[in-house]
């Protein structure tokens, strides 16, 4: 339900499509709260974005009900291989990010009709 209440709340960028940048979904809030100056819808997204950057570096998890949730999780020290060289390379541990559909968005994502490849 997420996705349809923003989509209807006209956060859409041009042709249709869902906002993909920073200074996109600033002027999309602009259009839908002409009233509030530009640099506080900028400052903002600023501040949200920094808030869920920060919870992560603290290794926190973030939930956006209806969306998912964000965390970090520990990858342990491992060994790959170099693809020009051939040659064995140690990587170190490493924290990488985990999303997890919200259960909103996933049942919304997979209403479509979607085609199988099965015959």
């Amino acid at each position: 339900m997420v996705a349809q209440s923003i989509s209807a709340k006209g956060l859409l960028g041009q042709g249709g499509s869902f906002v993909t940048t920073r200074s996109e979904l600033v002027r999309a809030l602009q259009r839908r709260h002409p009233c509030v100056p530009l640099r506080d819808l900028d400052e903002l997204v600023c501040v949200v974005l920094e808030a869920l950057v920060v919870a992560l570096e603290r290794g926190e998890r973030v939930e956006l009900r209806g969306f998912g949730v964000f965390s970090t999780a520990l990858r342990a020290e491992t060994l790959a291989r170099n693809p020009r060289t051939g040659e064995k390379v140690a990587l170190p541990q490493r924290r990488v990010l985990r999303f997890r559909l919200g259960e909103a968005l996933h049942r919304r994502l997979n209403a479509s009709n979607v085609r199988s490849c099965a015959p």
